[in-house]
């Protein structure tokens, strides 16, 4: 930490005989500087920032108010604490001076022992500011790395789930990483549309994006058999595949509820919709709920396409990939009863970019 003796001090007097008396009051405690106008104390500034500044107020030419209007207005140089020097005669516009931000003033003719403790007074509280300063700029630091370390924890975690879920159905591959890249660029060009564009702030496709690999999560819950399953599902096999929806959804509620989260809307919140909601039908025919249009929420209705989209390209027990375009076709035919209109039209709209995450995450098989 710097000591006061190593602080700076520039005195500023056109009279060579108060210069003389501050210079030897001061010259034991820190290093003096002396500026003999107020232009000449201006460039000084310029030059090397001095901790403390000593200003006389009557000067000619620029006069000490117009250098502290000056120095205050420079970003650079506003935090100096200035000490106006006055005569007694003077004394009426102090209240002027710190109007202007000065600190403190001294009287002429000067009092040696004030001049001292009062210099030492605000350079210990421009050390003791400068190390509070520092204090908290390390404190953010900390703060920001502990803050990116939770977030990369929690990425971590969330991958870890998902991750588990995909081993249960080993021929998907990377469709957690694809299906969340889809989700990312349909919520950002979504957020384009006056009518959804509220709703998909960058926090919130943030939020989407980090949620989307847990869309599969209920599916540990589901046997190996059904899962693997070449042939067509029976009715009682497809109900369970189905409850795949509402375990993701209680899963994810209750590790929700048991740390009982304050901050809304969490990823969580985002990722249990998406769980319980990625395979609702805009027509009301989906699972498990039934819902309706926009009584979806707009999660899993965003899922939804990127879950189909994903489902269509990837070679599947019951069935062989489909090419790019055979699969824009079956989600553009979708549109208005499968899939939400507006999610469709934004998905058409971007299904080169949507192509080449998909050729960039293909399976390697």
């Amino acid at each position: 930490m710097k000591e006061l003796s190593d602080c700076t001090v520039l005195v500023v007097d056109d009279t060579e005989d108060n210069v003389d008396i501050l210079v030897d009051a001061l010259g034991e405690l820190s290093d003096v500087s002396v500026a003999m106008d107020g232009r000449v104390a201006v460039e000084t500034v310029a030059d090397e920032a001095p901790d403390l500044i000593l200003l006389d107020i009557m000067m000619p030419e620029m006069d000490g108010y117009e250098v502290c209007e000056t120095l205050k207005a420079d970003e650079r140089y506003a935090k100096i604490p200035i000490i106006f020097l006055t005569a007694l005669t003077e004394i009426e516009n102090k209240t002027r001076g710190f109007q202007m931000g000065a600190v403190d003033y001294i009287t002429k003719p000067f009092e040696i022992t004030e001049v001292q403790a009062r210099v030492k007074t605000h350079l210990s509280l421009v050390l003791a500011s400068r190390e509070l300063e520092m204090q908290n700029e390390i404190l953010e630091i900390k703060v920001a790395e502990r803050t990116k370390e939770l977030a990369v924890t929690q990425d971590i975690t969330i991958h870890s789930l998902a991750s588990l879920a995909e081993t249960r159905d080993n021929e998907t591959g990377g469709h957690i990483l694809r299906t969340q890249r889809y989700v990312q660029v349909l919520a950002q060009k979504l957020a384009d549309h006056p009518k959804h564009g509220e709703a998909l702030d960058k926090k919130t496709v943030d939020l989407l994006y980090k949620s989307a690999p847990l869309h599969d999560i209920g599916k540990v819950g589901v046997p190996d058999a059904i899962l693997h399953k070449p042939g067509k599902l029976t009715d009682e096999e497809f109900a369970t595949m189905k409850s795949h929806c509402e375990l993701g959804y209680q899963a994810l509620l209750k590790a929700e509820e048991l740390f009982e989260l304050d901050v809304r809307p969490s990823f969580l919140t985002h990722a249990k919709d998406i769980a319980r909601t990625h395979q609702e039908k805009w027509d009301g025919s989906g699972y498990p709920q039934g819902l309706k249009g926009e009584k979806i929420p707009l999660s899993g209705r965003i899922m939804a396409v990127a879950d189909v989209y994903d489902a269509l390209i990837c070679k599947r027990v019951y069935k062989p990939p489909f090419p790019h375009e055979k699969a824009v076709a079956i989600i553009s035919e979708g549109s208005g009863s499968h899939f939400d209109p507006d999610i469709v039209e934004a998905f058409l709209q971007i299904e080169e970019t949507i192509k080449e995450i998909a050729a960039e995450l293909a399976d390697s098989d």
